[in-house]
């Protein structure tokens, strides 16, 4: 597939510079989905449900709100989503492999229950390779529908702008992995990056009737996949003007989503019929899709209820249960297929309720697997009875409503319904720095002499951010630094500055010296002041009597949904600046 850019994205923008259309995409490990709205009338907002299938190239091949994350390359053609049948390897996942630092990657679940059919990640084409091919087809078909729906004009008229949601614990690289194939694919350079979950939660929470919500009301929002199941957790902090919510628990998640419950039916199949003489792959073709549309759909997990799975061609052997072409299966064998992965979710879940340290009046499920009646009973089964267990509207496309409805408040803030006004960091973020001496705090540091103040000094973390904090979105503070050289060492040409990160995975506290726990490198801000004359620069003279050079700086930092930004200001000006991961 080429990645050209895209044809809406190269129309005159002309007479409706005022007017934008929003594409949002949900960039899912299993399905993605699309939504679109035009900024002059934001109340009408569309999921494009129309999708191209193996036998049909155009726009009425599958009616579904969402299309699979797969890829199949044929030759030097790709087939995408409804196109890719279910014979013969496919490219499946490939998301993930923007992230491989994720430990989320690989679960106990996704070792046992291999998909037969899948490459393995890197099999002929990068990860990279393979997410930019699919964003390809996603935008040109896009496109396509949008040709049919709005007015020629107005696609001429109207710039585009695509936004993509992310995975809210993606690192800086994957994010920016995940910006480079989307700009490649032709989604444009003012993309806008959304956190999945956040997104999730703004759709959910507008969802639900505003009268039954008060200021510190905590909801759980677990956003259930096929591949993914992710949890956060948000706090009302107003009702008006607008739904105001903080986050009240760091997200979590793991590979645990519904696709496993397909998995672990195939091999279920395969030990209970695989031995039959008329055992091939039409049996299972068939048996997948009931236990797909009906069986994981129907079941509530009663042991005494009775599923009619068909097995075309198999010979009758009652001691199999097989007669007539069909397989019967018991409510007790269903709910053995569900419990590895039902379990693996009701741990999350409950984890994400002690994380909150609050008390919680729901849990919001959302996404695929959350609208599965099994899945919902066991959570409401397995935590306190006073914390309600919902199913939001829509709860399958949520995460590409609520990053539409995100997108749209940004672009016009009158339409926000919801906003999310602080969120817990992730990691700790800081520093280092140059700390006076202590002899009982530093006692088994080296220290060395710094002749302008006259005293030892050591080096130690200066952390702004510290793991657990509360960050407030796209409002800047700043701290300042200070950095001193000898005259006589002439005119620095640069002052640089190294962003430092840890994840203090056992919460034991932000380490004290960058050598020590798990300190990593982030970033390095630099503010060139080689334009500046060295006369301008202040001097101070220092406690050995030398002349020094002494600049203050402030370090800039800036928080928004999926990403970090940092930037170095000296006297008010700003020298360099880069964006990091979502802290």
């Amino acid at each position: 597939m080429d990645s050209t850019t895209s044809e809406l994205e190269k129309m005159d923008i002309g007479e409706g510079a005022d007017r934008k259309l929003l594409i949002a995409v949900d960039f899912g490990t299993t399905f993605s989905g699309v939504a679109w709205a035009q900024t002059r009338r934001p109340d009408v907002q569309t999921i494009i449900i129309q999708w191209p299938d193996s036998t049909s190239g155009g726009l009425e091949g599958i009616s579904s709100d969402k299309v699979p994350t797969e890829l199949r390359y044929e030759g030097s053609e790709a087939k995408w989503g409804f196109q890719v049948d279910d014979f013969g390897p496919r490219h499946q996942w490939f998301k993930l492999d923007l992230d491989p630092s994720q430990s989320r990657g690989v679960s106990d679940l996704s070792r046992q229950y291999p998909d037969q059919h899948a490459l393995p990640p890197g099999y002929n084409f990068s990860g990279e390779k393979l997410c930019t091919d699919y964003l390809t087809a996603l935008r040109k078909h896009t496109e396509e529908v949008l040709k049919h729906k709005l007015p020629q004009s107005i696609l001429k008229s109207t710039p585009v702008e695509y936004i993509i949601t992310v995975p809210a614990v993606w690192s800086d690289v994957a994010q920016a992995k995940t910006r480079s194939c989307a700009e490649d694919a032709g989604m444009g350079k003012q993309l806008m990056i959304i956190s999945e979950p956040e997104a999730a939660a703004i759709y959910a929470l507008h969802a639900m009737d505003p009268h039954s919500i008060k200021i510190g009301d905590t909801f759980v929002l677990c956003d259930a996949g096929g591949g993914t199941v992710d949890l956060i957790s948000y706090t009302v902090s107003a009702l008006k003007p607008i739904l105001q919510v903080e986050e009240a628990a760091t997200g979590t998640g793991r590979l645990c989503g519904s696709t496993f419950l397909n998995r672990i039916f195939n091999k279920f199949l395969v030990d209970k019929l695989g031995l039959n003489e008329e055992w091939d792959e039409e049996v299972v073709e068939d048996a997948m899709k009931r236990f797909e549309l009906v069986t994981k759909k129907a079941f509530r997990g009663s042991t005494s209820e009775e599923f009619v799975i068909p097995v075309p061609g198999l010979a009758d052997d009652p001691a199999q249960g097989v007669r007539r072409g069909k397989f019967r299966m018991t409510g007790a064998e269903v709910k053995q297929i569900f419990e590895p992965v039902v379990q693996e979710v009701v741990t999350l879940v409950r984890g994400q309720i002690a994380a909150t340290n609050k008390s919680v009046k729901a849990v919001l499920l959302v996404g695929g697997f959350g609208q599965n009646a099994y899945l919902r009973e066991t959570i409401r089964a397995s935590i306190d009875p006073s914390i309600e267990v919902m199913q939001p509207p829509n709860g399958w496309t949520a995460v590409v409503r609520g990053a539409l409805m995100k997108g749209l408040s940004v672009m016009e803030p009158t339409t926000a319904r919801v906003k999310v006004a602080s969120r817990s960091a992730r990691k700790h973020y800081g520093t280092e720095r140059m700390t006076k001496y202590d002899a009982v705090k530093h006692s088994k540091r080296p220290n060395y002499w710094d002749a302008y103040d006259g005293e030892y000094k050591v080096n130690d973390m200066d952390w702004f951010i510290k793991k657990g904090d509360p960050v407030t979105e796209e409002k800047s503070f700043k701290r300042q630094y200070h950095k001193v050289w000898p005259v006589a060492e002439g005119h620095n040409k640069a002052v640089s500055q190294d962003l430092l990160m840890s994840e203090d995975r056992d919460s034991t506290g932000a380490p004290t010296y960058k050598d020590s726990g798990d300190v990593r490198y982030q970033a390095r801000l630099t503010a060139d002041l080689s334009c500046i004359p060295a006369n301008d620069l202040a001097q101070k003279t220092g406690k050995d009597g030398r002349q020094y050079y002494s600049v203050h700086y402030d370090i800039e930092m800036t928080y928004y949904s999926a990403h970090t930004k940092y930037a170095m200001v000296y006297k008010n000006v700003k020298y360099d600046s880069v964006t990091v991961e979502y802290v």
